[in-house]
């Protein structure tokens, strides 16, 4: 009886109704039945993808919100991967929150106690280096990769560290690439570099599913991680690795080994600082002002917060200033203050931007905003602090005293480590903020004006480089190929609208990460960097597009 058993869980039927690439559902055909074995497996009724997806989406308003919601929907993605693209295609501005960001935060903190299914992932620990390439061949399945986000899980969002359940992180991302760019997910690989967690509370949970031990750092850490990406290039030649959510002692240094040699993109490096830069322009566009004259402060001189201040930077260097003059344009703040080129721990990355203490009279006042923006007088802030309110009505009013349109992007996410709401930078400028945030923001009724905020979100910009990248088949991926991503979202929003955003809203990001992906591919295509048959960016971008359709 048990071999019968094993018999039948091996026919065919069974492993196309299991299989989230290859089961239609209720969309099988009443011949595909026939020919495939799988009459008499499924309901008689034949439905269309439309209908099957008006059933998914009252089935999933049925759910309570947030997490229910998300659980329900990963059942359908673990199911059907088609449906689940289609029906988020259909509904992408609702449902984006909550595949990602930021319902995404609490099912990476409880992955280890609902988890169900591995979500086509692949496992790699670095206690079992011998089983990487092992563990990639088995996770792709003989699919051809063509594109891997990958983490390790140090430095998830703005809540730390959470191992192996930052995997989730890397499902993620690449769902709202195949949501947003049409990325075939057939192509995509989601990737954990379990190399143990700092998080004490995951070492002692005993259904936490990660290496319970500290985390691995040094040069066995970094072992690993060269042996992951040269087993990965070796296994799928065309691969675009995508790092995702490494620490911030890791994550720069990880991508400069990398990004001179095959195509890499650090999307916390790269990505928050590519839409900020975008945010800014099309601030500017706003305002009428140059870029050129703006006085940056990075309050939050991380991982993401130190992207930022490059991207802005190499942005100057683009309009033609001199790099020690536009390094005059930048300050500083983390939590003890203005950072200054004495300040004890300072990064090679916050190293080229801070301040000698010679430039003040009140140097060692410099401790908080308020104080910082009564001596600098920065048009520019962008927040990466994770400190819940930390742009207080009272700094908010000293900076906008000083400047006539004050940008201001408190990007910090999930939602409870805002720096402040949209709702108050707007009260508090008497409408003359510029404002976009890393979270969903509801439009502002200010004064009989409807202020639309723009969302920082990083979603406007990686799916379409990464759709350009590919189409491309760039060899690498430059500070060009970002700089045209960054302008790619110009001209999509009316600057002369009243309350107009400074970003173009999700709701369009389908239309405009096509407008982004051929950019990136002219770019790719203008330097010589793409392969040798790419010479019509347009069509290489369509002809890499999927749709979820059967």
């Amino acid at each position: 009886m048990e071999n019968k058993q094993e018999a039948y869980l091996m026919t065919n039927a069974y492993n196309i109704l299991n299989n989230p690439f290859t089961n239609k559902g209720t969309a099988f055909t009443k011949s595909e039945r026939e020919t495939l074995g799988l009459v008499g497996t499924l309901p008689n009724k034949v439905q269309t993808i439309e209908e099957q997806s008006q059933r998914v989406y009252e089935q999933y308003r049925l759910r309570p919100e947030g997490m229910q919601r998300r659980k329900f929907l990963m059942e359908i993605f673990n199911t059907n991967r088609t449906l689940f693209y289609y029906v988020m295609q259909q509904h992408l501005v609702e449902l984006l929150p909550v595949v990602y960001d930021p319902v995404i935060a609490p099912a990476i903190e409880k992955y280890s106690e609902i988890f169900m299914k591995p979500q086509g992932a692949a496992f790699l620990s670095i206690d079992s280096p011998e089983d990487i390439e092992e563990s990639l061949r088995n996770a792709a399945g003989g699919r051809k990769i063509k594109l891997i986000v990958v983490t390790d899980g140090e430095g998830i969002l703005g809540i730390g560290d959470w191992g192996a359940n930052g995997v989730n992180i890397s499902v993620g991302k690449l769902m709202v690439y195949t949501a947003a760019a049409g990325i075939d997910p057939r192509e995509v690989l989601p990737v954990s570099l379990d190399v143990g967690t700092n998080n004490q509370t995951l070492i002692n949970d005993p259904l936490y599913l990660g290496n319970k031990h500290a985390r691995i750092t040094g040069d066995k850490y970094y072992a690993m991680v060269k042996q992951f990406v040269k087993i990965a290039r070796d296994l799928f030649p065309d691969v675009y690795i995508h790092f995702e959510d490494f620490g911030r002692d890791n994550a720069t240094k990880i991508l400069n080994m990398y990004r001179k040699e095959i195509p890499v993109f650090n999307d916390d490096v790269q990505g928050t600082g590519i839409v900020c830069l975008s945010g800014v322009l099309g601030a500017m566009n706003i305002s009428k002002q140059k870029f050129t004259d703006q006085i940056f402060l990075t309050f939050g001189a991380g991982t993401a917060g130190m992207g930022i201040a490059n991207m802005l930077y190499r942005e100057l260097l683009v309009e033609g200033m001199d790099p020690e003059e536009a390094k005059k344009h930048f300050y500083l703040v983390d939590k003890q203050g203005l950072l200054f080129n004495d300040t004890p721990g300072l990064t090679p990355e916050q190293k080229p931007f801070v301040r000698d203490r010679s430039e003040f009279e009140n140097a060692d006042e410099l401790t908080n905003l308020e104080a910082v923006f009564k001596t600098v007088h920065p048009t520019v802030m962008i927040g990466t602090s994770t400190k819940p309110g930390a742009f207080t009505e009272k700094a908010i009013k000293e900076m906008a005293s000083h400047t006539e349109r004050p940008v201001i992007f408190p990007i910090s996410n999930p939602t409870k480590l805002i720096e402040a709401s949209a709702e108050d930078l707007i009260k508090w400028t008497d409408g003359r903020a510029l404002v976009a945030t890393g979270i969903p923001s509801d439009p502002v009724e200010y004064k009989g004006v409807t202020y639309n905020i723009g969302q920082a979100n990083n979603a406007l910009i990686y799916p379409g480089l990464g759709l350009g990248v590919l189409a491309s088949q760039a060899k690498l991926v430059n500070d060009e190929m970002l700089s045209a991503a960054a302008h790619s979202l110009g001209g999509i929003v009316d600057p002369n609208e009243d309350g107009a955003a400074v970003l173009p809203p999700v709701a369009k990001l389908q239309s405009f990460t096509a407008k982004e992906a051929v950019a990136v591919a002219q770019s790719a295509i203008d330097q010589g960097l793409a392969g040798k048959d790419i010479k019509d960016a347009k069509k290489a971008t369509e002809a890499m597009k999927w749709t979820p359709r059967y």
